[in-house]
């Protein structure tokens, strides 16, 4: 039976050690050279990922209970559909600056290895501020419920990587090539190394990460207090994030209700910690509230999608007939004007 809270250091140990082992073989051995990643490579890795994370809830639950593993779940479930409008961010980058899809995998490796690093220090940080002073919950509530509101609101995500700050930055501290170099972020030009576009971009992807954190870190905390259950659910997320993102990235654009759905999310969780106080909200129903909202909007907007798509077709349609019937009337016209 693992120990209650807090957990040891040697929990933290063995799971980063876990997750080292499998990065280093998705890009030592699978991802070796450059290529596009496929519809097909992509499925399988999405369910690798997938079934690693509910094999590790599968033993939240059996060393750590119902409950625990309900927060897991929870948490899980959060910060995932959150990262459904972070690849749609990451696709935008990668249109912008024309990033070949061989080495798009690369720029998202080392980016989410970078997250796993800035999130780590997040969870900290803010477990620390909820360890000390408990009426931070209150702030990070206020401050979803906002978000929430905010996000539904203007559920468009719109990005500009040329109005980026860091991008001005970085112009400033080094010398950036004009073309892409292979898959290398930096390369020798005479004297002086100089970045790559490559490398631009996976300083665009880690800043957009950051900021997409802080809605998700203290989501979590609205689920669960648990250090561990945060850490974990947050990792395990975000290891699946690369796959997901090439098996959605051409379909994303048609998922024009998830802001909205993800807006309700956070505004939920935001409303589960500022009553944490008055009622109880049970996990399982947190479970189905973000389970029902997500596969709601989701299936709303493609829906919607298709509906579009099949007015646009069948206007088409008619406007074909309307030039063929037009034709047929000058044609009918003109071999009465000859028979005269």
């Amino acid at each position: 039976m693992l120990p209650p809270m807090p957990h040891p250091w040697w929990h933290y140990a063995l799971f980063i050690l876990f997750v080292l082992i499998m990065l280093a073989i998705d890009l030592g051995v699978f991802h070796r050279r450059a290529h596009a990643v496929s519809r097909k490579e992509a499925l399988v890795w999405s369910f690798v990922w997938i079934a690693l994370s509910l094999l590790f809830n599968a033993g939240v639950w059996y060393f750590q209970g119902i409950t625990k593993a309900g927060e897991f779940l929870a948490g899980y479930l959060v910060e995932k559909s959150l990262s459904l409008d972070n690849l749609f961010v990451f696709l935008m980058i990668f249109m912008y600056f024309g990033v070949p899809e061989k080495y798009q995998h690369r720029v998202l490796y080392w980016g989410i290895l970078g997250a796993l690093v800035m999130r780590a220090a997040m969870i900290a940080a803010g477990a620390a501020l909820i360890a000390r002073f408990d009426w931070v919950i209150y702030i990070f509530g206020g401050f979803l419920v906002y978000t929430g509101i905010k996000f539904a609101w203007n559920s468009g995500v719109s990005i500009h990587p040329e109005k980026k700050p860091v991008l001005g930055l970085l112009r400033r501290m080094i010398p950036i090539t004009k073309d892409f170099r292979e898959q290398h972020f930096f390369v020798r030009e005479g004297a002086r190394w100089a970045a790559t576009p490559l490398f631009v971009v996976l300083a665009l992807v880690e800043t957009s990460d950051v900021l997409f954190a802080v809605d998700s870190i203290p989501a979590i905390f609205g689920i669960t207090r648990d250090p561990f259950i945060v850490f974990t659910s947050n990792i395990f997320a975000i290891l699946g994030l690369r796959a997901l993102y090439f098996l959605l990235a051409n379909i994303m654009p048609m998922f024009r209700y998830l802001g909205f759905g993800l807006g309700t999310i956070l505004a939920f969780v935001g409303v589960k910690m500022l009553l944490h106080d008055v009622v109880e909200i049970p996990i399982w129903l947190s479970l189905v509230v973000i389970a029902v909202v997500l596969a709601g909007s989701l299936g709303y907007s493609v829906w919607e999608s298709r509906r579009y798509s099949e007015e646009i077709e069948e206007q088409a349609k008619e406007d074909e007939q309307a030039k063929q019937d037009a034709h047929d009337e000058d044609a009918e016209a003109k071999r009465d004007t000859d028979d005269r």
